[in-house]
């Protein structure tokens, strides 16, 4: 069964009248947090993309970048998306179900803040408004103040990055420990890794960029 189809199930398992959010105590366990993750960037991707008042096309695009959309899956993504977008619960409802949900580490929730860091970045500008809900689920997250400006460093790209914020280190630390990091992070973003945290087979291109900035970072450090 495709990610797709098992999402479409997700959904038909919702009472009429029952919240989107509900769906994530029902998803707790491999393969199914695969489901979940995949709605979870969905869902919040769509109230990020109200933060700035406005649903672009190149919001809507960014989703088919982190997701393959089959043309015959495509109603159900739609579905999802509009769900999220017309629950009057906000998005700190949907970032705590889904802390719980993966509450067993940070690394699948950064992951997942990676997708909506794309999806903010895709229309080419980055909102305050954008940036304060992002730092608000950050923070349900539990990921600390260091660890966002690492993400954002690494995904907002209106700037040149400070190398030592993509890795999440500091000039102060040694080569060797820096060097340790970078190796950690690289090893954190194998394909095989990450689908052992469950982020779906279809989203793990979102390393890809992840992959750029950590190694051209530590170019730049290692210099």
């Amino acid at each position: 069964m495709s990610l797709w189809s098992r999402i479409s199930a997700a959904l038909s398992a919702l009472s009429s009248g029952e919240p989107l959010s509900e769906v994530f105590s029902r998803l707790r366990t491999p393969p199914e947090k695969s489901v979940a993750f995949a709605i979870a960037v969905i869902a919040l991707g769509a109230k990020l993309a109200k933060a700035d008042g406005a649903v672009t096309r190149d919001e809507v695009r960014a989703f088919r970048e982190v997701f393959v959309i089959p043309p015959d899956e495509e109603a159900n993504a739609a579905r999802v998306f509009n769900l999220a977008r017309q629950d009057v619960a906000g998005f700190d409802v949907y970032a705590r179900s889904i802390a719980r949900l993966f509450d067993d580490g940070h690394d699948a929730l950064r992951d997942l803040m990676e997708g909506l860091f794309h999806i903010a970045t895709a229309d080419g500008s980055y909102h305050e408004a954008e940036n304060a809900m992002l730092m608000e689920v950050a923070a349900i997250f539990g990921l600390t103040d260091r660890e966002f400006r690492s993400l954002r460093a690494r995904c907002v790209r209106d700037t040149h990055p400070d190398p030592y914020e993509v890795l999440g280190v500091t000039p102060e630390m040694p080569i060797g420990e820096i060097r340790r990091v970078w190796r950690q992070a690289v090893r954190d973003s194998h394909p095989d890794v990450m689908m052992a945290r469950g982020v779906p087979e279809e989203a793990i291109r979102m390393a890809e960029q992840r992959l750029i900035a950590i190694n051209r970072a530590w170019e730049e450090i290692s210099r």
